[in-house]
C-alpha cells in the first residue's frame, strides 16, 4: 500500500505543478499516470510543440517545460505510478481514499487531486475514404518530432491552437506548409491568428479557407491531397504529410464511475473557492474539470493547483493555521530539511 498525503491522478503540467505547491505546505505528493513517462501528453504526444501562454517564457517547448517541472519538483521528492490506469476508488470510514490500478497497485490518502488533463483520448479523424491506409505513410494525427517534416512539404488541416501553432513553427523546417480550414475564421489565440497571416503575406504558408481536403494521393505514401474550395473547381496540392489537426476525443475512462458529477464529459467543481468536486476530499484540477468561464489552459491548471492545495492543507489540518510569506530570493526547503535554491518569486508558506 502507497501512502501520501496528497495522490495526484495526472503526471502533467497541472499535476507536476501540485507537488512544488503541495511541497511548500510540506505535504507529500504520489502521482498515478498511465502514461511511461511523466509529463503527460507534452511528454508522450507533443514534447518539441511550442507553447507560448506560460508566464515568464515567450515560448517554451512543451518537453523543456516538463523537465523544468520536474527540476522544480524535485526539493520534494514525489513518487510515482507510472504505467498504471486509475481504475477504482474508495472511501474509508475516517474520510480518506484508496485508488487502485489496473495492474492493481493500491494508494492510500486523505486527499485526491485529479488533474488527468484530457483523460483517455484519441486524435479526431477527418472522414476520408483511403485515410487509414496512409496511416504512419504520411498522415499524422499527433506531430512528435519537427524534424520528420525537414525539408518536406506539408499540409496542415485544421482551424484551432494546435493548427496554427505549428504552421508557424513548421514554416522555418518545412520547404512548404499549407494549412487548410473549412472557415474563413479560426478558433485559436488572435496573436497566431496574425502570425499566420503575416506569414502567408511573406509567402511561407499557403493558407486555403475556406476549403476541406476530400481525398489522399500516393501509392505507397502520400503524395498530395484533393482540396474542395467553395466556389471554386476541385484542385490537387502536391505534399508529403498530411497532418489534420482537428483535436482530440477526451475520454474519461473509469473516472466517469467514481460518482463524480460529470457535464460535457468533464468533471464538474465549485470554483469559488478550492477546485473540490461533489465528494468532500476529491478535488480536479486542469483540463479534466469544468466550471462557468473555465479556460483550458496550462496556467488555469497551474492556478486551480494553488488554491487546492490550500484547500486540501485545511482539510488534512484543520486545527493549524499558516502564515503566507513572500520571497524572491530565499530557497525551498526539502523534506530533509536541507535548503535547496528556488525560482525566484516562489510563495512559501510557513507553517
Amino acid at each position: 500500500m502507497i501512502t501520501t498525503d496528497i495522490l495526484i491522478i495526472g503526471a502533467g503540467p497541472t499535476g507536476l505543478f501540485t507537488v512544488f505547491e503541495a511541497g511548500l505546505l510540506k505535504l507529500k505528493c504520489h502521482l498515478i499516470d498511465a502514461l511511461p513517462i511523466p509529463g503527460g501528453q507534452c511528454a508522450e504526444i507533443y514534447p518539441k510543440k511550442p507553447i507560448y501562454d506560460i508566464p515568464g517564457f515567450p515560448d517554451v517547448l512543451a518537453g523543456d517545460l516538463v523537465d523544468n517541472l520536474m527540476k522544480q519538483i524535485e526539493p520534494f521528492e514525489p513518487t510515482f505510478t507510472l504505467g498504471e490506469r486509475a481504475e477504482t476508488i474508495t472511501k474509508l470510514e475516517d474520510g480518506s481514499f484508496i485508488v487502485t490500478t489496473n495492474k492493481g497497485t493500491k494508494h492510500h490518502a486523505p486527499i485526491v487531486a485529479i488533474a488527468g488533463g484530457l483523460g483517455s483520448f484519441e486524435p479526431r479523424k477527418p472522414q476520408l475514404e483511403e485515410l487509414s491506409k496512409f496511416e504512419d505513410k504520411g498522415v499524422e494525427y499527433i506531430i512528435k518530432d519537427p524534424e520528420i517534416y525537414r525539408d518536406k512539404r506539408v499540409v496542415i488541416a485544421g482551424g484551432g491552437d494546435s493548427a496554427l501553432d505549428w504552421s508557424i513553427f513548421l514554416a522555418d523546417v518545412a520547404s512548404e506548409v499549407t494549412l487548410i480550414h473549412r472557415r474563413n475564421e479560426f478558433r485559436g489565440a488572435l496573436d497566431s491568428v496574425e502570425k499566420v497571416q503575416e506569414l502567408k503575406n511573406l509567402g511561407k504558408i499557403n493558407l486555403i479557407t475556406p476549403a476541406e481536403v476530400k481525398g489522399i494521393l500516393g501509392e505507397d505514401h502520400v503524395t498530395g491531397v484533393a482540396i474542395e474550395k467553395k466556389g471554386e473547381d476541385p484542385f490537387i496540392v502536391d505534399t508529403d504529410h498530411f497532418i489534420p489537426l482537428f483535436g482530440l476525443s477526451p475520454k474519461l475512462g473509469p473516472i466517469g464511475d467514481w460518482g463524480l458529477e460529470i457535464e460535457k464529459n468533464a468533471i464538474k467543481v465549485d470554483n469559488t473557492l478550492d477546485y473540490q468536486t461533489n465528494i468532500p476530499g476529491i478535488y480536479a484540477i486542469g483540463d479534466v474539470n469544468t466550471y462557468p468561464g473555465k479556460l483550458k489552459l496550462i496556467l488555469c491548471g497551474f492556478h486551480e493547483a494553488t488554491l487546492m492545495c490550500q484547500s486540501a492543507y485545511k482539510r488534512i489540518f484543520p486545527d493549524k493555521k499558516y502564515v503566507m510569506k513572500y520571497t524572491t530570493v530565499g530557497g525551498v526547503e526539502g523534506f530533509d530539511g536541507t535548503k535547496k535554491q528556488a525560482p525566484k518569486a516562489i510563495v512559501k508558506a510557513i507553517v
